[in-house]
């Protein structure tokens, strides 16, 4: 996937993979493990570098690292350090794809990738889903959804968003008003033009209709959205709104509320700090200290425990105090 200098993970000075796949076989041979030494290396590596030292791993032991990690590991640090090994070309179509398949559907997986990725971001998880599991990714989300909630994902799964260039002065004012109508004007909700414009207008037209909406309504679009659609329908909307004004303030948003309240969502938590590990983890610190009064290094340590929480603290990799 795109490279970005806001991640907390960048690649390594000096890599040697022959030196951390040895490094990580002393680690695990033996009685007990080295957990410490297997967190150090794999949250300092970029997932590139990662992958080498898993083909290192392989030509040195005749070993692979992967099954090893899984057999030296357990719970939530096996998860989090096995998310970290996943190529991140394919992390996204895995994630997606464990979300469909089985039993039951984890539509806020699906809420969370397709809302926040950009349509070349989108076309590049279809190939991969195609290629690895012979299907395409909208005949799966078309049987494992139903609804305005399907049509808004299969819409963003085309991924046919104009692009950013592309703002036209004229067609904000008509957006803004057809929303307005379609919703808080309208009795009962007109679902299909939320769905139309949402999925298919550039981001910088949005982000101008979102403040038309406004001065047209005294609303904003989120209020309105709250109120004239429900369950994962409007989680889906208001994920693509959010998205749209800020990724990093949207998974700042996403990371919070998986360690609000009882319980921890670990798979949320896991898939966020992983998955932006190396794109705008940096962003997402400065957002989540902005808008929740504590830095998201702190959240994580009074969240978690043990070697999982050690292992996100170093993903997160700084405390923006």
């Amino acid at each position: 996937m795109a490279k970005a200098t806001k991640g907390t993970i960048k690649d390594f000075y000096g890599f040697k993979a022959n030196d951390d796949a040895e490094a990580l076989r002393k680690a695990m041979k033996g009685l007990g493990t080295d957990e410490d030494t297997i967190m150090k290396i794999l949250t300092s590596r970029s997932n590139d570098q990662r992958q080498q030292i898993a083909v290192a791993f392989k030509t040195l032991f005749g070993r692979d690292l992967v099954d090893d990690l899984k057999s030296e590991l357990t719970g939530k640090l096996e998860k989090v350090i096995v998310a970290l090994m996943t190529p991140s070309k394919l992390y996204d179509a895995l994630e997606l794809r464990n979300a469909m398949k089985g039993a039951g559907t984890k539509e806020n997986v699906l809420i969370e990738i397709l809302a926040s990725r950009s349509p070349a971001e989108v076309n590049h998880i279809k190939k991969v889903f195609k290629e690895e599991y012979g299907s395409d990714l909208e005949d799966s989300i078309t049987s494992d959804t139903s609804g305005y909630f399907q049509r808004m994902l299969v819409v963003l799964a085309q991924a046919n968003r104009d692009p950013d260039s592309k703002v036209n002065d004229a067609l904000v004012e008509q957006d803004a008003q057809d929303l307005f109508k379609a919703g808080e004007l309208n009795w009962g909700t007109d679902e299909e033009k939320f769905i139309t414009i949402l999925g298919t207008r550039s981001n910088a037209h949005l982000r101008k209709v979102f403040d038309k909406y406004m001065t047209i309504s005294g609303y904003q679009i989120e209020e309105s959205i709250d109120r004239e659609t429900s369950g994962h329908l409007e989680k889906l909307l208001l994920a693509i709104v959010k998205s749209i004004r800020s990724v990093p303030g949207y998974f700042a948003e996403t990371l919070h509320r998986a360690m609000k309240g009882a319980g921890t969502d670990d798979d949320t938590l896991i898939r966020v700090m992983v998955s932006r590990s190396e794109i705008d983890m940096l962003d997402i610190r400065k957002e989540y200290r902005m808008h929740y009064g504590k830095s998201l290094l702190q959240a994580i340590k009074g969240d978690t425990s043990g070697d999982y929480r050690n292992t996100l603290l170093l993903i997160c990799a700084g405390d923006d105090e």
